[in-house]
């Protein structure tokens, strides 16, 4: 298996993470920390995941999101035997997309 990522250091970045408030907070956040490559990267693969989700073929991922199949299976591999991180994230933006009655 890979590396634990559960360290005080990662912990510290969580924590950090979870005190911003908005996009415009994340947005400032992440180009001090990332690199442009970095955050292309990063979400180059929550977007693979979000046409995984719709049914899309990697071809078609490859083609509309410029990620290898290889980048692709990674990111069906998580979908579908990782800690489940994406349907979380997935699940809570359909609650907020959702008319509160």
């Amino acid at each position: 298996m890979g590396r634990d990522i559960r360290t005080k250091a990662v912990d510290s970045f969580f924590k950090a993470v979870l005190t911003l408030r908005d996009q415009e907070e994340c947005y400032c956040f992440f180009e001090d920390v990332c690199t442009v490559n970095e955050l292309m990267s990063i979400s180059q693969r929550y977007e693979v995941a979000c046409m995984l989700k719709e049914g899309r073929t990697y071809n078609e991922i490859a083609e509309l999101t410029g990620a290898s199949t290889a980048t692709i299976s990674r990111v069906n591999r998580a979908l579908m035997y990782g800690k489940d991180g994406y349907r979380l994230v997935f699940d809570r933006l359909k609650e907020e997309e959702t008319p509160q009655s």
